[in-house]
């Protein structure tokens, strides 16, 4: 059994490692649910305090032969996206979440939107290093929120801030070492590949 030191570790444990806490959020919503998107956007940079890079999941076809299975690819499937956000006085992210939820399908009657550009949305997590420089972004494609979890109100939650979680349902996600990743807003070319290459 070879030997192994803690300098060799240490050669290959490039920049100390990375860290879960050295992360950016960039939420975009649909043009018709918040009027000012700069804003919510903003403040999802800083108020989302959680999150997640994307699980990479290919289905697996069993083809029987002889006793045996042979196991070959089957079809990619993109897991939902959770995040979990810090609620402040303005209740401008819990506001925006509510009416892009109320735009996908009313509250008071089943009617909502027919045209699914209308409440898509996207989102870029960027990874950084503990200096702030980007080491890779992923971009989450014609998301929507499917759940917007309740606030818990308690006369014994001392100490605390009131913190909520979303669930996004993800068409498919990109990313990118360098600069972000191709996002909804950007125009592609017609063979539809610009945002689906990882580098």
């Amino acid at each position: 059994m070879s030997q192994r030191s803690i300098e060799d570790f240490k050669a290959v444990l490039q920049g100390g490692g990375v860290r879960p806490t050295m992360f950016e959020v960039e939420l975009t919503f649909p043009d018709a649910v918040a009027p000012d998107l700069g804003d919510v956007t903003r403040d999802g940079t800083f108020l989302i305090k959680a999150a997640g890079l994307p699980s990479s999941n290919v289905g697996t076809i069993a083809v029987p032969f002889r006793g045996r299975r042979l196991k070959v690819s089957g079809d990619r499937v993109f897991e939902d996206w959770n995040v979990t956000i810090i609620n402040d006085v303005s209740f401008g992210l819990r506001t925006a979440m509510e009416k892009w939820s109320e735009k996908i399908q009313n509250h008071n009657y089943a009617l909502g939107a027919t045209e699914l550009q209308s409440y898509f949305g996207s989102a870029i997590v960027r990874q950084l290093d503990r200096d702030g420089t980007q080491l890779r972004a992923y971009s989450f494609e014609g998301i929507w929120p499917q759940q917007i979890a309740e606030i818990g109100l308690d006369f014994e939650a001392n100490d605390s801030i009131e913190q909520y979680d979303v669930n996004f349902a993800v068409q498919y996600w990109s990313a990118s070492t360098s600069g972000d990743p191709v996002t909804s807003s950007v125009a592609r070319d017609f063979s539809g590949r610009s945002g689906d290459i990882i580098s």
